[in-house]
């Protein structure tokens, strides 16, 4: 990374905490982090989510910014932490939790004498009558300098890099649909900047010797809309599209259709076109002084990202994230029934090693082996409740890792060769895991699959017993179709 001022060494490094880490600025953060020799502390809820990301070096703990508890032993003898929490993708009271969770991290923080924390918020103009996550981010830098540590924030509008979420709207809509109806949200300036030159900013800042509590507003070269941000891709990949405006268009409305045609869904939708109405653009330019970062331009951060165009996936993507899916719901109070387990197996005459291959590949491009027209009318119903439906896709054709997004699932656990248990993140009245394991046994395999449901109330029973034909009818043929499929191998 250009820029960077100082390689400390190793005895006397620093230890730096990354929140965030499942995310996707912060999966990116730690890289750089890393190569720059930094003692790197990374803090997520599920900390196995992140150990396959990052470099061995860097020290993995388990940690949630609403338990002061876990802060605490995670914020020991750390020097500078970067705050890059948000609740865009959880449901219910999304602001009350973003503030007890910065009130939680600024007392642990001044407790256990962190010298700074370092927080990315969002862009717009306070006077304005903001959306309520744009407020809501600029209430926590406020709560996080109530704390008495010293507070760098950066305040950006779009993030344009593959992964993120504002370039992946962009361009499954341009890369989707030769006309398009835009609503006035798409025509509101913004000053993107590209993750690259981000990250700059946010490693920087680890060594800018300045005083008291700071808010820089940082942005690309260029001032253009989200309209604009899609004709410029279009031009980039050789692309004819036409846009036409429309008044009538509600984020409501909006966020629904946004989740037809890409991966996004409606609640995130809804909040990030919420945060796009008003006009987020650099009104103080400091930070062109005092840090030596050059940003680009629109042209050049869409040239970057499409330059990983050939690859199936991103070094991180915004869905990456825990909250991306609305997971790791508080379920304290919640008596589950009786848990619902459905198992059944086949036996195959080939190797684990590539039964287990073709296993791992199910979802995203691939499909899921049988009857993928009906997981599409499921991810379409889970949009139409607020859900995550199944347009996320999966970041590798290939492979799998503990915490990767599948479709509507996230991999909860993974051991080669025996074992791939996902857990649902579509909208279910309970808990739900799809789970295969692999014995082999003189050359042959046994495969079984289990379906398991965890049901909350008379509502839960209704909805595995209303649907159990439908999943028997999905997940046998799953089975039967990966069966097949071994054999032809």
């Amino acid at each position: 990374m250009t820029g960077s001022t100082r390689e400390p060494s190793p005895n006397t490094r620093p230890i730096v905490l990354v929140t965030g880490a499942t995310g996707y600025v912060g999966g990116r953060l730690l890289g750089e982090l890393d190569r720059e020799k930094y003692r790197v502390r990374a803090l997520a809820r599920k900390p196995e989510y992140v150990r396959h990301k990052a470099h061995p070096d860097v020290e993995t703990v388990a940690g949630d910014a609403l338990d002061k508890g876990s802060l605490l032993a995670a914020l020991r003898d750390v020097h500078t932490a970067y705050y890059l929490i948000h609740s865009m993708g959880s449901s219910g009271n999304f602001e009350e939790k973003d503030r007890a969770a910065a009130r939680n991290f600024g007392d642990a923080a001044r407790e256990c004498g962190v010298r700074r924390i370092i927080y990315l918020g969002g862009l717009g103009d306070p006077d304005a009558n903001l959306s309520p996550h744009l407020r809501s981010r600029h209430e926590v830098g406020e709560l996080l300098r109530q704390s008495g540590v010293q507070v760098i924030e950066f305040r950006a509008s779009v993030v344009v890099g593959s992964g993120s979420l504002s370039f992946e709207l962009i361009r499954a809509l341009t890369e989707r649909l030769p006309v398009m109806t835009t609503p006035r949200w798409v025509s509101v300036p913004a000053q993107p900047i590209a993750i690259g030159d981000l990250l700059q900013y946010l490693v920087l800042a680890l060594v800018l010797e300045i005083d008291g509590n700071q808010v820089f507003e940082i942005g690309g070269e260029d001032v253009i809309s989200y309209g604009g941000l899609m004709k410029e891709y279009a031009r980039q990949r050789g692309l004819k599209r036409l846009l036409i405006p429309v008044p009538v268009l509600t984020p409501g409305l909006s966020s629904r259709w946004l989740g037809l045609v890409t991966p996004l869904y409606a609640r995130v939708g809804r909040k990030l076109i919420d945060g796009v109405r008003h006009p987020t653009l650099v009104r103080d330019g400091r930070a062109r002084t005092l840090f030596n970062v050059r940003p680009m331009g629109v042209r050049e951060a869409i040239a970057a990202a499409l330059r990983n165009e050939d690859r199936e996936f991103a070094e991180t993507r915004w869905s990456d994230a825990l909250s991306s899916g609305g997971t790791l719901r508080d379920w304290g109070g919640v008596r589950f029934g009786n848990r619902v387990v459905v198992s059944q197996t086949v036996t195959v005459p080939v190797g684990v090693d590539a039964v287990f291959d073709i296993v791992q590949r199910v979802g995203g491009k691939n499909g899921w082996f049988f009857a993928d027209w009906a997981w599409t009318i499921r991810g379409w119903i889970d949009l139409l409740v607020g859900g995550v439906g199944m347009r996320r896709g999966r970041r590798d054709p290939g492979t799998l890792h503990v915490g990767d997004v599948v479709d509507c699932w996230r991999v909860e656990t993974l051991v080669p060769g025996q074992l791939i248990r996902f857990a649902a993140e579509m909208k279910v009245p309970g808990r739900a895991w799809l789970e295969f394991e692999f014995r082999e046994n003189d050359g042959r395999t046994v495969i079984r699959q289990t379906a398991l449901f965890d049901p909350v109330g008379l509502s839960g029973l209704l909805y595995w017993y209303a649907l159990y034909p439908a999943h028997q009818f999905v997940f046998a043929g799953m089975l039967r179709k990966i069966a097949r499929t071994t054999r032809t191998r």
